[in-house]
C-alpha cells in the first residue's frame, strides 16, 4: 500500500487530529465501488456504511431490543473493567479501533482516571465527524483528556502509531468488528495490530459467539427495519457521493445466517432487471432480478476458533471473559 501523508489538524488545545486527504477516501470509495459492482457475484466492503447518517443508523442498532451485542459487551465490560485495566502495567494510552459514540470508551476512562493524572485517547475512524464530535464531548466531561485522534483507515493508524511510542497502550477492538474481516483478512489485521504492540502493550477483543442461529438473524433482521436502512444507506452514499442512480425502492434488505462459515451474510437484493449508472465511474451496472449484492459478513466463534486465530496472529490470551449466556466475549490480549 502507497503511503499516505496525515495531515496534522490542532482543533483544541487538547483535540490533534491527523487525517487522510478528503481525495484520498473519494478515491478509496470510487475504487472499490468500481471494483465492488464489477465483480460476479457483486460485493462492497462494509467499511463504507460508515459515513454520517450511516454511524447514526448504526448508533441506533446497537440500541435495538433484538441486537444484543452492544448491551451484551457493555455488561461484561462494566463488570470487569477493574480487572481488565489491573493487567495493564504502568500509565495507560488508550487506543480504540473505530471510535462509534464513545460510551464504553467512557467506562474505561472513568477508571483511568482514578489511577492517573493524565489520560492519553487515540480514536481510530475512517469518519470524520465521529471523531469531532465525541471528541468534544469527551473533553467537556475528563479535563485532563488529550485526545490524538486518527482520521483515517488502520493501516495508516498503525503507521502512525509506530512512530509515537507510549510506556503502556490499551488497544480496544470492541463490537466484534473483528468479525467483518474474513478469516485472513482478521488474521491480517491481527498481526498488524501485534507488530505495532511493545511488550507492555494490551489488546481487548471483543468476539460474538456461536449460538442459536434464530437469535442471530433477529438481530440483523430487526422488526422496526432500521438495519434494513443502514444496509440501504451505501447505496444512498453511492448516490450522494458518486453520483450513483440507485432507486432504494428497488431493493431490499436481507441477512442470513450460513452455518457452514459460521457467519451472518448480509446482502441487498434487486427486486427487478435493472441498470444502475454511476456518473463518477462512467459506467453503469446490471443488475438482474433477485441477484444479491454482498454487503457485509459478521463472523460468530466458538472457543477454539477464537483461540486459533489469536494464536495464529502471534498473540497471547491474557484472560476471557463471557456474559452468563455465553453469548459475548471480551479477551485480553498480548504479544506472544
Amino acid at each position: 500500500m502507497a503511503k499516505t501523508q496525515l495531515v496534522e489538524n490542532q482543533v483544541h488545545a487538547r483535540l490533534v487530529l491527523h487525517r487522510q486527504e478528503d481525495t484520498d477516501q473519494h478515491l478509496d470509495f470510487l475504487r472499490d465501488v468500481l471494483e465492488g459492482l464489477s465483480r460476479k457475484p457483486k460485493a462492497i466492503p462494509p467499511k463504507f456504511f460508515y459515513d454520517q447518517p450511516g454511524s447514526l443508523l448504526f448508533e441506533r442498532i446497537t440500541r435495538l431490543k433484538e441486537y444484543y451485542i452492544s448491551r451484551t459487551e457493555g455488561a461484561i465490560l462494566k463488570t470487569h473493567v477493574r480487572d481488565i485495566l489491573a493487567m495493564c502495567p504502568g500509565e495507560v494510552t488508550l487506543v480504540e479501533f473505530g471510535s462509534g459514540s464513545s460510551a464504553k470508551t467512557r467506562m474505561i476512562l472513568d477508571h483511568l482516571t482514578d489511577r492517573q493524572p493524565a489520560l492519553e485517547y487515540i480514536p481510530i475512524d475512517i469518519s470524520p465527524t465521529v471523531i469531532h464530535e465525541n471528541s468534544h464531548r469527551l473533553l467537556e466531561d475528563y479535563p485532563n483528556l488529550h485526545i490524538y485522534g486518527l482520521v483515517c483507515d488502520y493501516h495508516h493508524a498503525m503507521e502512525a502509531l509506530k512512530r509515537k511510542p507510549a510506556p503502556s497502550r490499551l488497544f480496544i477492538f470492541l463490537g466484534s468488528s473483528i468479525g467483518n474481516f474474513l478469516t485472513d483478512e482478521a488474521i491480517a489485521f491481527l498481526r498488524m495490530v501485534r507488530e505495532a504492540m511493545g511488550v507492555n502493550d494490551r489488546l481487548l477483543l471483543g468476539t460474538d459467539m456461536v449460538k442459536d442461529p434464530a437469535v442471530l438473524e433477529q438481530a440483523y433482521n430487526d422488526k422496526s427495519g432500521v438495519t434494513g436502512a443502514f444496509n440501504l444507506n451505501l447505496l444512498e452514499r453511492i448516490n450522494r457521493e458518486l453520483g450513483g442512480g440507485f432507486d432504494l425502492n428497488r431493493f431490499s434488505h436481507r441477512a442470513v445466517y450460513n452455518t457452514e462459515q459460521n457467519r451472518i451474510e448480509m446482502y441487498l437484493v434487486s427486486s427487478m432487471a435493472q441498470i444502475v449508472p454511476v456518473d463518477s465511474l462512467g459506467r453503469a451496472f446490471r443488475f438482474s432480478t433477485g441477484e444479491m449484492l454482498h454487503t457485509e459478513n459478521s463472523h460468530k466463534y466458538t472457543t477454539d476458533s477464537l483461540g486459533w486465530l489469536v494464536a495464529e496472529s502471534g498473540l497471547r490470551t491474557v484472560q476471557g471473559w463471557q456474559d452468563p449466556k455465553g453469548y459475548f466475549s471480551l479477551t485480553l490480549l498480548a504479544p506472544a
